[in-house]
This record gives structure tokens, C-alpha cells and sequence, in this order.
């Protein structure tokens, strides 16, 4: 039978407590019933009665626990809702830090984008378990609607993706919302780009119009087309990294940007270093390039001697990198090709920027008779698929040599 006892709080609140014995072993349980004010004694003694009988037959019932009870039960529900994090939870606490172990910093600055600008937006604040393959293939479907670009779209696809099978592996959710939805298909007025090349009779053209610029960018122009390195690569070339007695650059870093970072030196896309060969023309121009260098800065030098001025050590310095800011010993911004190809393209008519110059190099490479292995290993490609899909523009006198490969053939049958 439940036992009350009269008591008061430390504010002068009247209650009465009532107490329930569940038997040998088991806690005592125990709830409060506030005196309202102005009652009789009479009311108050049948009302206690009621508030008794009602609390010990739900604790007979199973339905009060313990203050142990309801700890344990609290603490198991903060348990079950740290498993059930908020899409943005995960993104911030669990994806993108994984990210910043396994992937480069522009991998990650690439991944947040598309998180910040996109799929927080959309799928933030719901929990992980509740997003649904409905869900993800109607916002998909809006996007292709709206005016963003088949390449921006997959890419918000292969970031949702990655995520949300993250979280399936490591249990955050029992199933894959995103394994019943189609990877989205290109619009029908949205023409897939073809791979851009020059010709070797184009490339011929391009280098005869860098004789009006500068020694820096000719020397920069010319290495990407006899290479085929990237932007960055170039970038982050320094002078110990090219010989001169064989014409070879060993690309072992690759410059880069984000607006976290700022400029920094990576690995290559690869992680591997590599050895190319430039020709005997840009070597030439390289040393010449080198010279101009040093007789920059001793000027710079005498400049900043006769003027008084502190020497800043990032101007006085012997130039560490190939391609330098100019005043500075800074390696210029990755950036800063783009820049210089949109002028060039400007004052030439020749419509230019620098990828397009690697994927020159493997087109016009295989057009002449290089095998595609060589090739794929002098760009730093891991699989040769990727070489193949940048040769895309054989010329005329490579279309008649294929097509007489095939008559001699049926001649000689």
C-alpha cells in the first residue's frame, strides 16, 4: 500500500510525497502531489487518497521506473540520437574529416563546395535515416532543371554519393538511399563537349605567336605543349628539378589553391614523380629565362641598396622556383596561366587555355606513331583510358595513312 508523507519545499510550497515499496530487492518508487492553495482538510485527505491509489496502481502496472530507471533510460535515448545525426552532423563531424586524411586539399575544397552550397541546403537539418530515394531523385531532377551544368550536377551527385555510403558502412544507416537512384543522364539540349586539340600545324602557329610575349610565358607555353604537364605542375616546377644536359623536368610537385590554404605545394595528381623531355629549343629559352632571372634580381638588389629600403628576403632572394611573381621569388599563382591564355587568345584570335595544350600533346603524340603506354606515363596517367579519351583529333594525312594501312592489307590477301 502506498505510504504519503507531508512536506515543503524550500520556497514554502506544500506537497505531499507518495511512496510505493515494490517488494524485497526492487527500489522504492516515489512521485509529489502539490497542496492546492485554499483547499479544506477534508478535500485535501479524499483528493490524497485518489493521487495514492492512481500512483500505486501504475507502479503495479510497470508503467513508473526508478530514478536508476530513468537514468539508464535517458542515457540509452542520448545513445540511440548521437547514432541519428543530421545529414550536416555527419558532413561536418565524420565525411569531410575523413576526407582531409584520405584526399588532396582540392578534392576537399571540391567536396565542401558542393556540400556548402548544395546538399545542406537541401539536406541538412533531416536526419540520416529519414532522407529517402524518393527524396534524392525528385532534388535531382530539379537540379537538371534548373541552370546548373550537367559536369556541376554529377558532381553534387558523386559527393552525395560518397557521403551517404559512408554512412552505410560504418552502420550510421541500415540501407543506401542513394543505390535506388539513377545517376543523373545529360539533358537533351546539352551537347557533351568534345575533347579540345590543336594539330601539330596549329601548335606550330601557337609558338610562332609567342614571339611577342614575354620570355616567362613563352618559356611556360612551350613547356606545356613539348610536355603535356598540367597547369599546376608547371607551377610548381623549381630549378633543381630541370636538367639541362638531357632536357628532361622531373615533375614532383603540383601548385595549387583554395581559399583555406591558400597557395600551397602538393603532391602530383598521381602521388608519383615523374621524368619528361622538353626540346632543344626550350632548353634554350629556359636557360635564357634563368639569366633574365638573375639579372632581375641583382637590379632589384642595387635598386633597393640606392633607395634606402629594407631588403624583404622574398625580393632579394635567389628565385627558388622556375615560375616567379614578378618583383618576387614567390612561384606565381596557379591561376595565373588562365589569366595570361585569356589575353593571348584576346591579341591572337587563337582561343586557348592550358589543358587544352596537355591534351594536344597525347593527340598529336599518337597521331605520329607514339605508342599510347609511353604516352599515358610521360602525362602521368594511372589508367590508359584516360589518354585515349584526350587523342580525339587525328589530322588528314593520318586518316590517309590508316586508311592505307587497310588497302595494302587487302592487296597482300
Amino acid at each position: 500500500m502506498a505510504s504519503t508523507r507531508l512536506r515543503e519545499t524550500k520556497d514554502g510550497k506544500k506537497y505531499y510525497e507518495i511512496r510505493v515499496r515494490m517488494g524485497r530487492g526492487k527500489p522504492e518508487l516515489s512521485t509529489r502531489w502539490y497542496v492546492p492553495k485554499g483547499w479544506a482538510e477534508s478535500s485535501i485527505e479524499n483528493e490524497l487518497a485518489k493521487q495514492a491509489a492512481a500512483f500505486e496502481r501504475k507502479c503495479h502496472n510497470g508503467e513508473v521506473l526508478s530514478r536508476s530507471q530513468q537514468k539508464a533510460a535517458q542515457e540509452e535515448a542520448d545513445r540511440e540520437a548521437a547514432k541519428i545525426k543530421t545529414f550536416k552532423q555527419y558532413g561536418e563531424c565524420v565525411f569531410m574529416p575523413a576526407k582531409k586524411i584520405t584526399t588532396s586539399e582540392n578534392t576537399r575544397a571540391y567536396y565542401q563546395n558542393a556540400l556548402d552550397k548544395h546538399l545542406y541546403i537541401e539536406f541538412g537539418d533531416y536526419k540520416l535515416p529519414e532522407i529517402s530515394s524518393a527524396q534524392i531523385s525528385a532534388y535531382f531532377l530539379r537540379l537538371q532543371e534548373s541552370d546548373l551544368s550537367h559536369s556541376s550536377i554529377i558532381g553534387i551527385y558523386v559527393t552525395l554519393k560518397q557521403l551517404l555510403t559512408m554512412a552505410y558502412l560504418d552502420d550510421s544507416i541500415d540501407r543506401n538511399p542513394i543505390d535506388k537512384v539513377k545517376r543523373p543522364r545529360q539533358r537533351k539540349d546539352e551537347q557533351a563537349k568534345e575533347v579540345e586539340a590543336f594539330t601539330s600545324n596549329e601548335l606550330k602557329q601557337i609558338i610562332s605567336a609567342l614571339d611577342g610575349e614575354s620570355l616567362k610565358w613563352q618559356v611556360f607555353t612551350r613547356l606545356l605543349i613539348d610536355t603535356g604537364m598540367r597547369r599546376g605542375e608547371a607551377c610548381g616546377l623549381k630549378w633543381e628539378n630541370i636538367d639541362f644536359e638531357t632536357n628532361t623536368a622531373t615533375i614532383c610537385g603540383n601548385l595549387c589553391y583554395t581559399k583555406e590554404k591558400g597557395i600551397y605545394l602538393d603532391t602530383p595528381k598521381t602521388g608519383k614523380t615523374r621524368d619528361v623531355y622538353f626540346s632543344v629549343a626550350t632548353g634554350k629559352l629556359l636557360k635564357r629565362f634563368r639569366e633574365q632571372q638573375k639579372a632581375d634580381l641583382n637590379r632589384r638588389i642595387k635598386r633597393l641598396i640606392g633607395s634606402g629600403k629594407p631588403l624583404p628576403i622574398e625580393k632579394v632572394s635567389i628565385p627558388e622556383y622556375v615560375f616567379t611573381e614578378k618583383g618576387y621569388c614567390t612561384p606565381i599563382h596557379p591561376q595565373s596561366p588562365n589569366r595570361f591564355f585569356k589575353k593571348f587568345g584576346e591579341r591572337t584570335g587563337i582561343d586557348i587555355h592550358p589543358h587544352m595544350l596537355r591534351h594536344s600533346f597525347a593527340s598529336v603524340a599518337i597521331t605520329n606513331g607514339a605508342d599510347i603506354a609511353s604516352v599515358s606515363e610521360v602525362l602521368g596517367h594511372i589508367d590508359k583510358s584516360t589518354t585515349l579519351k584526350m587523342y580525339t583529333h587525328a589530322d588528314e594525312e593520318s586518316k590517309r595513312r590508316a586508311a592505307g594501312v587497310l588497302l595494302q592489307a587487302i592487296e597482300q590477301a
